[in-house]
């Protein structure tokens, strides 16, 4: 390694540029959550997703200097999608229904194909924003509290209805399934 590289390499982001590493990180670790999401064995594709959200974070502890250590790592991310807000409940109930619903021959796993890869990504979106929050003030894994950004995680979980939103082309404000036709 010559001494150019090595300064360039050990040189800090400004906060802006450690932002920016970072919601490219997000938005790269969603995807891959929801391509988790697709993995055809019940509970199988809860633990990929489970594995990809804990290799995001601890990416984004490097990005923003804070130490790691994966059991720490996966009690935070337990703790957080357990505790984030009531519409987070169900967004971890439908992700394991997702899952299990795959063990039932054809409908199952076509209904769990289309609703695990939309949950786990937002799910991992959600839980990289809170963690790039909590970093950029400064927090660490052991000061981590999920109800202090309950209010942060609603406009998280938001903003990733609107994208999802754009993605299918239809207001963000529509609903997701069909109305009932008349009987």
């Amino acid at each position: 390694m010559t001494t150019e590289s090595f300064t360039a390499a050990t040189t800090p982001m400004t906060e802006s540029e450690r932002e920016e590493a970072a919601s490219q990180l997000v938005d790269r670790f969603s995807l891959w959550s929801g391509a988790a999401g697709l993995i055809p064995v019940p509970l199988i594709d809860v633990v990929a997703v489970g594995g990809v959200q804990i290799q995001m974070l601890r990416r984004l502890s490097e990005i923003y200097g804070v130490p790691f250590n994966d059991n720490r790592g996966k009690s935070v991310i337990a703790g957080l999608a357990g505790s984030l807000i009531p519409a987070s409940t169900a967004t971890t109930t439908a992700m394991t229904f997702g899952s299990l619903i795959k063990g039932i021959p054809g409908i199952g796993s076509a209904i769990g194909a289309l609703t695990m890869p939309v949950y786990s990504a937002g799910a991992t979106y959600v839980i990289g924003k809170v963690f790039m929050k909590h970093f950029a003030s400064g927090g660490t894994l052991l000061d981590f509290d999920p109800p202090d950004y309950r209010e942060f995680i609603k406009v998280q979980q938001a903003k990733f209805k609107a994208q999802q939103a754009k993605w299918r082309g239809t207001p963000s404000d529509a609903p997701t399934t069909p109305a009932p036709g008349p009987n």
